[in-house]
């Protein structure tokens, strides 16, 4: 049966729910379904909404995810991704112990998904990292009304107001362009933001072959095997100085012998964390490109306004403002401080 949108969110369920969904020392745990969500230590039971290393941790018993989190997690943690992986799609549902647990789309990279959590009428939304921006590698978010919502604050202020993506890859194309001879490389999470990118340039035209650093090969594959078209990818080691001159060259960091070949590198970053100057400054970009998979403050903001839970609970991230603007919205917030998640003023959470 698919999750009713005609849901009428509800203070005193809410109020509720605190009773059977709560933050522990090991993360957020479901007490009725026997369950935790995103879980920092390893556990008998944990539902995973995304492969970023701050969510997906290894040494759980039991994990539930979608197919494509789970593959993921195979890929990056080998065996340590769970003795027991039960794959969920989208919109599918099961009874947990108590509850009902249904996936949908939270639009952050291949495979993320929010967690719907049904007990004794209530119904609890755990967005994991979500973002409200097309991705054409990803399923879009999908809004479900609920008496809570939990979500992220990453960039849960009004400085943070990323352009649109279109728009930064038009100024990498625009750099290309006005240095042909010169490579650029290009600084980009693993997972989510390589293929992103990717994705963007091919969408704007850009047909070159696009040369990898080593460690993002495996993950674009894994995109292809999902059915994410990404165009002609090269290993970056086994090119030679000629065909990396005027290259667009993706990196998550790493280096070898075969940046030695680059010609005059631009180099680039893509990452919501360029709106803080000195955070780009740092790293040396200087192409700083703001693409980022966690909504900004618009799309938080309007998330909030546009599901209108009773509660908000807020995980981690820049708490404060986003709990002020829910007040002036009459949704009581709540921050849960949890454990283990990064973006909390460092700007390095992954996916960012």
């Amino acid at each position: 049966m698919p999750i009713s949108s005609a849901f009428v969110p509800s203070a005193a369920r809410a109020a509720a729910a605190d009773r059977w969904i709560h933050p522990t020392p090991a993360g957020l745990f479901v007490a009725p379904g026997g369950f935790f969500i995103d879980p920092v230590r390893a556990v008998e039971r944990a539902v995973i909404t995304h492969g970023h290393s701050d969510h997906a941790r290894g040494g759980h018993s039991h994990v539930l995810a979608t197919p494509a989190t789970l593959a993921v997690m195979e890929q990056r943690l080998g065996r340590a991704a769970g003795a027991v992986r039960q794959p969920l799609d989208y919109g599918e549902s099961l009874t947990v112990g108590d509850v009902r647990l249904t996936l949908v789309p939270a639009g952050h990279v291949l495979g993320s998904a929010q967690v719907v959590v049904e007990h004794g009428g209530a119904r609890v939304v755990v967005s994991g990292d979500y973002k409200r921006r097309p991705d054409p590698t990803c399923a879009p978010f999908d809004p479900v009304p609920c008496d809570v919502f939990v979500t992220e604050a990453t960039f849960a202020l009004p400085i943070f107001r990323h352009p649109p993506a279109e728009a930064e890859i038009g100024r990498l194309l625009h750099s290309l362009a006005l240095f042909p001879e010169r490579s650029h490389l290009v600084s980009v999470y693993a997972l989510g933001k390589c293929q992103r990118v990717i994705a963007l340039l091919r969408a704007a035209g850009y047909g070159r072959p696009i040369y990898l650093h080593s460690a993002l090969e495996p993950l674009c594959a894994l995109y292809a095997r999902f059915g994410v078209d990404l165009g002609d990818l090269r290993p970056a080691a086994e090119a030679g100085a000629a065909a990396l001159r005027g290259a667009v060259v993706l990196t998550s960091g790493g280096g070898g012998h075969w940046m030695e070949r680059l010609s005059d590198p631009v180099t680039a970053v893509a990452s919501g964390w360029v709106r803080v100057r000195q955070w780009a400054r740092q790293r040396g970009a200087e192409l700083p490109l703001v693409i980022s998979d966690h909504a900004d403050w618009d799309e938080l903001t309007a998330t909030l306004a546009e599901l209108s839970p009773a509660e908000v609970w807020i995980t981690h991230g820049r708490d404060d403002a986003l709990s002020h603007h829910a007040a002036r919205l009459g949704i009581r917030a709540r921050a849960l401080a949890l454990v283990g998640r990064s973006g909390e003023g460092d700007g390095e959470e992954e996916g960012a």
